[in-house]
């Protein structure tokens, strides 16, 4: 160590050394960091859900899937899709993390990308911008549970792997505010994920998001401009208190 350490802070090329050290050091902590995150993720009892989807044929997947059409009890949402939710709100779980947890649910299909069907979770008035492939955001106008406040609801990832949507013809590319009652089909589940390089199974990420006090809806990707859905579903789909069912819960708050 004695001699690293001469070496190091030797005259020669000791910025450079210096450096090079620091950088190597950074490197170090943030894989160690990597691999904390890794193991805590392996431990968590939810993770192995996400083993069995992983592995399972769509038999096994099944047993995951959570069909709910009606509300459930207390409820005002209806759940947009069918599927197995395994990414919750506030999930810190790779992808995401503590720092940065998820923004909302996600909704896995047992099924080939355009097959499963999405839902309006609410009434509400749906826009689509113009370059959004996969995503439709519903203004709700007077929020169910803070009666007042404006509310947005985005679902996305209705496209397949080079963007050709699957959103009903009724929501083109442009549309502004077209008004939708509760349970109206948007759309199938697809597995679009924009340029990222990493892959993503067939799914609907579903989140509600604040408005901005003056009509429009906050950055969907800002944890803290998203609400959890769980008492609007009735369903404990928020991380810090899920106890791993995925169906109505009596108390679906934290």
């Amino acid at each position: 160590m004695l001699t690293f350490l001469r070496w190091l802070f030797a005259p020669r090329y000791r910025f450079l050394k210096l450096l090079l050290t620091a950088c190597a050091l950074l490197l170090f902590l943030w894989l160690t960091l990597q691999a904390l995150d890794l193991l805590r993720d392996l431990r968590d009892p939810r993770s192995q859900s996400f083993a069995q989807w992983l592995q399972g044929d769509r038999t096994e997947r099944e047993k995951l899937v959570t069909v709910r059409r009606d509300l459930c009890p207390g409820a005002t949402f209806i759940l947009p899709a069918d599927g197995f939710i395994g990414l919750l709100y506030g999930d810190p779980r790779g992808p995401y993390s503590q720092n940065s947890p998820h923004q909302g649910i996600d909704i896995f299909s047992n099924a080939d990308p355009g097959v499963v069907p999405v839902y309006a979770a609410f009434d509400g008035y749906v826009t689509r911008e113009a370059d959004w492939k996969s995503s439709l955001i519903m203004r709700v106008p007077d929020d169910p549970l803070q009666p007042g406040n404006q509310v947005w609801l985005y679902y996305t990832h209705m496209a397949d792997e080079e963007g050709n949507d699957f959103i009903e013809d009724a929501f083109p590319a442009g549309t502004q505010e077209q008004f939708v009652e509760q349970g109206t089909l948007l759309g199938y589940t697809g597995n679009y994920n924009g340029n990222s390089l990493r892959d993503v199974w067939v799914h609907l990420h579903f989140s509600v998001v604040q408005d901005d006090g003056n009509g429009r809806y906050l950055n969907e990707l800002d944890f803290n401009n998203t609400l959890d859905p769980s008492p609007y579903l009735g369903m404990a789909v928020n991380y810090a208190c899920n106890t791993g069912t995925d169906g109505c819960s009596a108390d679906p708050t934290c």
